[in-house]
């Protein structure tokens, strides 16, 4: 019997390390080059310029504020009731005609359609001094520093964040010039008709505003890596942001109480939205090998400035402050008879301060000698102060 015939194994390749190698560095090169193109790119990349940017923001600000008008019709359909609520009328006073746009107008001898623009020079006057007060006042006093502080240390601070320094801040010098001042009826009516206010709306007056100045500040603070523990990795930064040139349009309106309440008469102010705003941001990233003004950095703080204005005081959005009473009050009276006064009483308290202390320190000095000589009489009760002999010698005393 012939023996079975077995079919031999083939044999084992040798697994060749080429595969793996050529894997490794395919991976680490496609690592090299996606760190490459994002420093170049996203870090280093050059940003646009400054003409695109504007008018790119320019054409979403418009876009937000032609749909925010197109929503008004329905916004003032969802409340009719309010319209007939009225507050109780004075029995005494007498009634006064109804008062409109058109009748303001009349009255003042206003023709928006006529009038010429004002040049508002007056008005930049007393700007620029109020200015330049705030700025002597900042010199002598650390109130806007410890503000800042404050701020940037509340608690919106994020966790990723260190304690954050003001390390500059420049006021300026120029100041800001108003022009081609008009005023027109609001657009928008969003204030109600009532007894003795105006029933279709209100008046505001527009001006243009231009700041050419060098407003900088700068702050520097740390980045902290918590992850996978706790201040893995510190990365120190230092910004410093500065507004080179404001313009745009200022409008500017008296918003008068609600009937329903008592509610204050505030002045409302925003800006078109067809402003310019030029900001130059210088940054340093690092500790011993710094990366100085990172154009994507100078893009995100500059988007984030202008999202911030953009929410709080660009149309549809206004800023309101609540006006005080302006009938004369006696305690606001300055000038005058009450003036000297005034000015005789804080000089008689001044002499009467200085007085005052004159006498303390007599007073003081008197209790200094009685101590001292109440001291001088016990050292003689009890033998301690020696007794000169004559002719003794210098220092030499018998007891």
């Amino acid at each position: 019997m012939s023996a079975e015939q077995h079919p031999l194994p083939a044999p084992i390749q040798p697994q060749s390390s080429l595969s793996f190698t050529q894997g490794l560095l395919l991976g680490q090169l496609s690592i090299v080059l996606l760190l490459g193109a994002f420093i170049k790119f996203f870090i280093f990349g050059d940003p646009p310029s400054a003409d695109s940017t504007a008018a790119s923001r320019v054409a979403a600000r418009r876009e937000r504020t032609l749909a925010y008008k197109r929503s008004l019709p329905s916004l003032h359909s969802q409340s009719p009731q309010q319209r007939s609520l009225r507050r109780k009328r004075s029995s005494v006073l007498r009634n006064p005609p109804p008062l409109t746009t058109g009748t303001i107008l009349s009255k003042t001898y206003y023709n928006v359609n006529s009038h010429q623009p004002e040049s508002l020079d007056w008005f930049n006057v007393l700007v620029a001094q109020t200015i330049a007060q705030f700025r002597s006042d900042a010199q002598f006093d650390d109130a806007i520093l410890t503000s800042l502080n404050d701020v940037l240390n509340g608690p919106q601070k994020p966790d990723f964040l260190d304690e954050i320094k003001v390390t500059e801040i420049s006021l300026g010098e120029d100041f800001p010039i108003f022009s081609n001042c008009m005023v027109t009826p609001v657009e928008e009516e969003e204030i109600q008709a009532g007894p003795g206010r105006v029933d279709a709306g209100r008046l505001q007056a527009r001006m243009d505003v231009d700041l050419s100045d060098l407003i900088t500040l700068g702050v520097e603070t740390k980045l902290i890596l918590n992850y996978p523990k706790p201040m893995i990795a510190i990365l120190p930064v230092a910004l410093a942001v500065s507004v080179v040139r404001f313009s745009g349009t200022l409008s500017i309106s008296f918003v008068p109480s609600s009937p329903p309440g008592p509610s204050p008469t505030t002045l409302a102010f925003s800006f078109l939205d067809d402003y310019r705003l030029d900001l130059s941001i210088r940054s340093l990233v690092g500790s011993r090998s710094r990366l100085q003004d990172v154009p994507k950095i100078a893009q995100l703080v500059e988007a984030r400035l202008h999202t911030w204005f953009d929410e709080r005081c660009v149309e549809p959005r206004f800023q309101q402050i609540v006006l005080p009473s302006l009938w004369p009050r006696k305690k606001t009276t300055r000038g005058g008879e009450e003036e000297a006064a005034v000015k005789e009483a804080v000089i008689s308290r001044d002499l009467r301060e200085e007085a005052r202390k004159e006498v303390e320190d007599e007073a003081r000095l008197e209790r200094d000698r009685v101590d001292m000589e109440g001291l001088k009489w016990r050292r003689r009760g009890t033998g301690q102060e020696g007794l000169s002999m004559p002719g003794a010698m210098p220092g030499m005393t018998d007891a």
